[in-house]
Order: structure tokens, then sequence, then C-alpha cells
């Protein structure tokens, strides 16, 4: 039985986070989260201020029908193909938690209360296209705290310049390396520039850049056990956490130079780091690892529920946990290529998964949908 003290403390690890400069957001979603007021409980117990989806999370929540058998049931009549169907149904579930959220949005000035959805993960190698859904994801949304995700692909750096440009607040994910992440910086300040140029006020568009972390722990770890020394097992666990504090140096450093100078007297905001993949892949490692180890102001971690309760009743919020490991991080990093594993090799394989896996999951979804169409009556295109 916990104790009402007990309780307390548990209860304020998530405060002491939001208190120590993270947002606090969700990296889930589905229909029946919304309209059962779950999400509105996590905002209103759990401190969470933002939603994150991505296509894995919409083809769990979609690709079990529950809760969207009446709108396939309206799609199928009306006859529209499949990728219009799951378009019409993710939408409609970002539209409506981003109206959960509103207040939320509304109090912090836009900083938080935003909810994120992905282009379609198959336009990530197609600037053009991405730009094009982007315009269309925000056009069908419509609502002021909805944040479009780009990944930070090659293709995709321009794309977020360009709808930054555009006055469209951007999640920018699926970034693993460190000279990406500065690209990433450089493009969403080239795309203040361009929203300057038209005349848009800078402080209504907001930008976070989702940095992964487990996955990169998931990948060296891997190598770093094939080699079965003494010096290589000694430091599994330690390069995501490295990676990501030298990440936020970076963005230190962008966001204190000159040319952020001049976007910031524009009211501008500055383009916060997330910390994404925060779930704990290997069990040998405390389960708030990649929240209790990244604390940090201005920062935002997005959770899957299960850490996000992790932390609410065991996290270990100590204060700010990145700024002083600067030195430690390169180190770390330093030893893992001593080794002969190459950093640039596996943040490059990681960002090509990571691409691959968003495309299959929607195909899955996809599939998960004609299926569903097709059980009506009615032939999906």
């Amino acid at each position: 039985m916990i104790t009402v003290t007990e309780a307390t403390a548990t209860a304020g690890a998530l405060k002491r986070l939001s208190e120590e400069g993270v947002s606090i957001w969700l990296d889930d979603l589905s229909r029946g989260r919304i309209e059962s007021g779950n999400l509105a409980e996590l905002v209103k117990t759990k401190h969470v201020v933002g939603v994150t989806t991505n296509p894995s999370i919409f083809q769990a929540a979609i690709g079990s029908g529950a809760g969207y058998e009446e709108q396939l049931t309206d799609l199928a009549t009306r006859g529209v193909t499949v990728d219009e169907a799951v378009r019409m149904m993710t939408t409609a579930d970002v539209r409506a938690a981003a109206d959960v959220l509103r207040p939320v949005h509304d109090a912090t000035g836009g900083r938080d209360g935003r909810v994120s959805i992905e282009v379609d993960p198959r336009l990530a190698h197609d600037t053009r296209a991405t730009i094009a859904e982007a315009k269309q994801l925000a056009w069908l949304v419509d609502r002021p705290n909805v944040m479009i995700k780009i990944p930070a692909t090659k293709a995709g750096l321009p794309a977020i310049t360009e709808v930054i440009g555009l006055g469209i607040s951007v999640n920018v994910t699926l970034i693993f390396s460190l000279e990406r992440y500065r690209e990433v910086m450089d493009a969403y300040l080239a795309g203040l520039e361009k929203a300057a140029k038209r005349g848009l006020d800078l402080s209504t568009i907001h930008s976070v850049a989702s940095f992964f972390v487990s996955r990169v722990d998931s990948e060296i770890d891997k190598r770093l056990t094939v080699l079965g020394t003494d010096a290589a097992l000694a430091l599994k666990g330690r390069a995501a956490l490295a990676n990501a504090r030298l990440a936020y140096e970076a963005y230190e450093e962008v966001f204190s130079g000159e040319r952020w100078t001049a976007l910031g007297g524009a009211r501008a905001n500055k383009q916060r780091p997330l910390w994404a993949s925060t779930g704990v892949k290997d069990p040998a490692y405390k389960d708030t690892l990649y929240v209790d180890d990244l604390v940090a102001p201005g920062t935002v971690n997005t959770m899957p529920e299960a850490t996000l309760n992790a932390t609410a009743d065991h996290g270990g919020i100590t204060g700010d946990t990145v700024t002083g490991g600067y030195a430690q991080a390169r180190a770390d990093l330093a030893a893992v290529e001593a080794l002969g594993i190459s950093y640039d090799e596996v943040v490059q394989q990681l960002e090509d998964e990571g691409v691959a896996k968003f495309a299959v999951a929607w195909q899955d979804l996809l599939d998960a949908v004609t299926k569903s169409l097709n059980s009506k009556g009615v032939d999906a295109e």
C-alpha cells in the first residue's frame, strides 16, 4: 500500500522534471485515448503538455479498428481511396487531440500544447512532395497547435526550410547524428529568415528537433557485445546519452550565435531539442534512464506511456544532468570509435532503418484499412 508521502514523492518526479524546464509530451495517440478522457487526464495529472505521433503509432491504433468503425463505414460509403481514408482518420485524431491541448497551447504562448503528425513516410526522399504534403496536413488539421513532422533526411532539409518559411510549425524527426542535427538547425534558421522576408510574424512559428536516443544504444551496444572485451563492455549504455548531450551543446552554441540573435530580436522562437525514442530497450538499464539522465532546460522529452508511468513512479530527477557532461560525452564517443565502431556508419544505418520502419508501418496501416473498406462492400483503390 502506497502512503500519502510516497504518493506525493512519486507524483513529484514529473512535476520536478517540468520545473527543470523539460516539457513532457506523450509519444502515443489513439481515438480511444481521446474519447475516454484519458488524454485530458494525463494533462491534468501527469504534466503532459504535448503529443507526438508517427506511422507506427497510427498503425497500432487504427489497425486495431477500435473506435474507427463508424468513420470507416462512412468512408467506404463515399468510395474514397485508402490513402484518403487514412488521412481522414489520422487528421481527425490529431485535430481532436489538438483541441484537448488547446488550453495548454494558449497558456504557454504556443510553446507547448502541440500535437505532431508526420508526412507520408514514403516521401522521405522527395523534397517537393514533402513540402506539398506538409501544407496539405496543416490545412486538413486546421489547428494552430499542430506540428508537421518532417524527417531529417537530406531531402527533408530543404523541405524544412520551405515549410517553416511558410509559417508552418515543424517537428523535425529521425535525427541521429550530430552533423545532421546542425544541418537541421541551419534549415530552421533559414526558414525563419524566409518567413521574415515574407513579413510573417516569427513569434507564431515553433519547432522541435527530435533527436533519437535509445536506438543509438541498441545498435552500438550490440557491436560492443560482439567485441566482448572489458573495455568494450564498459562502454555499454553510454553512447546514446553522450550523443544527446553533445546535441544539446550544439543547440546552446547555435542559439546563442550572431545569426540567432538577429532572429531572436524579431521575436523568433528557439528550435528546442526533443528527446525521442526514450523507452529503454535493454532490461538491464533503469527504465527511466533516458529521462533521468537527459534533464536540461528548454528541452522536450516525448515518452511512451510506460516510460511516463515509470517516471511518475520512481523517476530520479536530480536537476540538470546534461550541461556538465560534455567532456565525458566526447570521451565516451571517442572510446567507441577507438574500438573500431564507426559513428558515421551507425547513425546513417539508424536513419535508413528509421525511414524504412515507418514506411513499413504505413503500408501495414494502408493494408489494414483496405481490408476494412473492402469488408464493407466497397472496393478501395
